[in-house]
């Protein structure tokens, strides 16, 4: 599918509801969409300070009011289905309506079977998996409203089913291509109500707490930091009529086709920007 856009959705007054918000990619999504006048629905568990990890739901929320958005912050699990129907109906009714679902929760352990908890297999999923299809199940009914049509964005790779990605932790990659098939199951499914479903995935590791799952702590200077995602996601969310929808997008891939070139801005070492780590799920 050609990814290239004749007109753009303007992000003023539309409401983005964003799990994870309170730190990392959705944070960076957050802000991104602020600085263009959206309302920004900040829904994660962070409503205290973390004695290891900056920010809550409401510095986020105080973050996305100067940068000229508006904010609504929920405390909300994404595990909790009860928690996630009331988290959207408070959404709804406090900005008229909900635009746009980012489902950007994650959890993470790469374990292969032997090493992995139940709990943790269990945690993974609920939080991966599980919680797209609770969050946009609970979405759906305002995002059929949507007058620009909804938008749906799951942070899930493409599926890729190498044995390397598979042999070393099974349960992690199920969990991430559980999302994926969500996507691509529900951008059939919701097509006739004009609602667009797409995953995001980066090129390259980026720059956030979960990094450090992912490798030793040298991988840091060798990552992009999370405004390659945040403008990616900006560009799906301005594309309208359905122009893009059930595709598994990559972040610099898509930023190229709209016509960006700079990407040593997003470099969290431009010393490094020749060496980038590249993201789990891509050969």
């Amino acid at each position: 599918m050609n990814t290239s856009q004749k007109q753009e959705i303007s992000l003023n007054k539309r409401t983005i509801f964003i799990t994870g918000a309170s730190r990392g990619i959705g944070r960076e999504i957050a802000l991104r969409c602020a600085r263009e006048g959206a309302n920004i629905v900040i829904a994660a568990k962070s409503d205290a300070p973390h004695p290891k990890l900056p920010g809550t739901i409401y510095t986020v929320a105080e973050e996305v009011a100067e940068a000229g958005g508006r904010a609504l912050a929920i405390k909300l699990d994404v595990r909790d289905a009860e928690q996630v129907q009331k988290a959207m109906q408070q959404a709804a009714e406090h900005f008229g309506g909900i635009d746009v679902l980012v489902n950007n929760a994650g959890a993470i352990s790469l374990t292969p079977v032997e090493h992995t908890p139940v709990k943790k297999y269990d945690l993974m999923n609920q939080i991966n998996a599980r919680a797209v299809f609770v969050c946009s199940q609970a979405a759906l009914p305002f995002l059929k409203k949507s007058e620009a049509g909804g938008h749906i964005l799951n942070l899930s790779p493409p599926l890729n089913l190498a044995e390397k990605w598979l042999k070393p932790y099974a349960a992690y990659t199920l969990s991430k291509y559980g999302m994926t098939i969500l996507t691509l199951g529900m951008a059939a499914e919701f097509k006739r109500y004009g609602i667009a479903v797409n995953s995001l995935w980066p090129k390259t590791t980026i720059s956030t707490a979960a990094l450090t799952q992912v490798g030793d702590n040298t991988l840091d200077a060798r990552s992009r930091t999370p405004a390659v995602m945040a403008d990616a996601a900006r560009e799906i969310f301005v594309t309208a009529n359905q122009a893009l929808t059930g595709q598994t997008l990559i972040d610099e891939d898509l930023l190229r086709e709209r016509g960006f070139e700079d990407f040593l801005q997003y470099a969290v070492d431009p010393e490094q920007a020749d060496n980038q780590f590249p993201d789990l799920f891509l050969d």
